[in-house]
């Protein structure tokens, strides 16, 4: 699972996931990109059931890149704990997604390929998303909330 070697701080607060995406918008090392709709917490875990299922449909042709990655620690107090007494113990960590996102790059396959390899991992992550070409994006702009 995907997390920093080391942190400043080992507790974070939740902070705001308002606007959308300034850097990180466009495809820059493949052909095609799984772009996100909607703000989100993504869990290091859903980024790697992702990783899998286009590693796999693409059966490991290919190259893959994921370009967000979960920096943000998030902790929970255990079930049946009286309110006080501090924060929580670090439960897993996550990347923080805004709109106009783009969260996985493919190259090196065919069209059809890219495209049901990108949709599969749609289906593993906790957010609306869309996939786009690099040539779409260049032409039309992220065009977020069109769709």
């Amino acid at each position: 699972m995907l997390m920093p070697n080391r942190v400043k701080h080992r507790k974070q607060f939740r902070g705001k996931m308002k606007g959308e995406a300034h850097t990180g918008n466009t495809i820059s090392n493949g052909e095609y990109g799984l772009v996100a709709l909607e703000p989100a917490w993504v869990k290091s875990n859903q980024i790697e059931a992702a990783r899998v299922a286009i590693t796999r449909y693409m059966k490991r042709g290919g190259k893959v890149w994921i370009k967000i990655f979960p920096d943000k620690p998030v902790t929970a107090k255990p079930a049946g704990t009286r309110m006080g007494s501090g924060k929580g113990a670090l439960e897993y960590w996550v990347a923080v997604v805004k709109p106009g996102r783009v969260m996985f790059e493919v190259a090196g396959v065919s069209d059809e390929v890219a495209r049901e390899a990108l949709r599969l991992a749609m289906h593993k992550l906790p957010l609306k998303c869309k996939i786009v070409s690099k040539a779409d994006l260049e032409e039309g702009g992220a065009d977020v909330e069109n769709n």
